[in-house]
């Protein structure tokens, strides 16, 4: 599998919003389609956590402090994971990153700072 690429991030104000994007440059169609996702997040000193996973057959977990406020979704055809996070708050800033994971394969994107401060 080919490393995803995050993109999206940003600094914004508590309250508003954002979308990730997660693209898999390179990757076969067909592989992409069979492949499991999810974004989770990580802060200095903590260990990375989830946020949200979307299976190849769209079934989807969310981590409940973002249930209502984030919404996961992929496009197979652009190759491309999204994050919809509305509402964001002081405490959803962290390093997002893109998981794929297809078998015993496991492939992290370098991920993509998201800063919510006024």
């Amino acid at each position: 599998q080919r490393q995803p690429v995050e993109s999206g991030g940003g600094l914004v104000q508590p309250g508003g919003s954002l979308r990730l994007s997660c693209v898999a440059p390179g990757t076969i169609l067909s592989v992409f389609w069979s492949t499991d996702m999810g974004w989770y997040r990580q802060t200095p000193g903590n260990q990375r956590e989830l946020v949200a996973t979307i299976s190849s057959d769209n079934t989807i977990v969310y981590e409940d402090s973002v249930k209502g406020r984030f919404t996961i979704s992929r496009d197979n055809a652009k190759k491309t994971l999204y994050l919809q996070m509305n509402n964001l708050k002081p405490e959803d800033t962290a390093v997002y990153y893109c998981k794929h994971q297809r078998g015993t394969s496991t492939v992290w994107g370098r991920g993509t700072q998201v800063t919510v401060s006024s």
